[in-house]
């Protein structure tokens, strides 16, 4: 008789391998938030680094993170990241933005201001200079306006007697002008300049060119300020001497030139640059 064998039963086992994909799949989301997570505060060479491994460990050929970008987040102090990885101050950047406006603002003010003091100026010029004309002084005076000033040049013929400092008695009149019409323009500083030849001079009243053309100068404002509308803190004089020409002082008509009177009606504001370029002549 033959045996039968006995075949042993064995128990069955519960098929666990869905397990293994199961606890990447949660790693891999772990991964994901704590990325996520540090993405608040990106450090950009991190980040790439993070993004090659993510790629890799999907095992794809390419990530889902393939395309680096940097988010800008703000946090409680109003700051943010820029391309570089630096905090910018939100505070910091309000801050500049303003002084920007600031300082456009005090730009328009100054080119209103510089606008209105040309056209001031360009006034008085085309007063002083229907004078010249209607008193016949054309010989005698002129005047030149630019971006800095306005200057009333006087030959020394129309004011003094050679090598003397006392103005005429028929032209004080015109100093008496010129002082009307600046009243309507209280507000500019002005500056009387006396100028001589090379010729020296040494007397009893003047030792030297500096001190004539000083005196002249001084002589000549107080003139002006006989003018009580006129503000004796805007006024200054000074003497040149024979040190600022204008014409060549190796001629008799290059010394008559160089001695003169200068009064110079300042602007405020001024633009070198542009003056000489912008010069007007009578």
């Amino acid at each position: 008789m033959s045996r039968k064998h006995r075949h042993e039963e064995h128990e069955e086992h519960v098929d666990e391998s869905w397990l293994i994909p199961y606890a990447d799949l949660l790693t891999l989301l772990l991964a994901l938030f704590i990325v996520l997570y540090s993405m608040n505060s990106v450090d950009v060479k991190k980040f790439e680094e993070m993004s090659k491994a993510f790629s890799v460990a999907l095992s794809t050929g390419s990530g889902i993170l393939t395309e680096t970008a940097i988010v800008e987040s703000g946090d409680d102090d109003g700051k943010k990241q820029d391309e570089a990885g630096g905090v910018i101050d939100s505070k910091d950047e309000s801050k500049e933005n303003n002084e920007d406006k600031d300082q456009t603002a005090e730009e328009k003010a100054r080119e209103a201001i510089m606008e209105q003091e040309q056209k001031d100026l360009e006034d008085l010029k085309k007063k002083i200079d229907a004078y010249i004309e209607k008193n016949g002084l054309t010989t005698d005076l002129e005047t030149k306006l630019n971006l800095s000033q306005l200057m009333i040049t006087i030959s020394d013929n129309a004011l003094f007697p050679p090598a003397q400092a006392t103005v005429k008695t028929e032209s004080r009149e015109l100093a008496v002008a010129i002082g009307k019409m600046l009243q309507q323009y209280p507000d500019y500083e002005v500056i009387v300049s006396g100028h001589t030849d090379t010729t020296p001079i040494s007397t009893v009243f003047f030792k030297s060119n500096w001190d004539l053309s000083s005196m002249r100068a001084i002589r000549f404002m107080d003139i002006l300020l006989e003018n009580k509308q006129l503000k004796p803190e805007r006024f200054s004089a000074i003497g040149y001497g024979e040190y600022r020409p204008v014409a060549d002082n190796k001629t008799a008509t290059g010394k008559s030139k160089n001695r003169r009177v200068e009064v110079s009606i300042m602007h405020s504001y001024s633009n070198e640059a542009n003056a000489q370029k912008l010069t007007v002549a009578k």
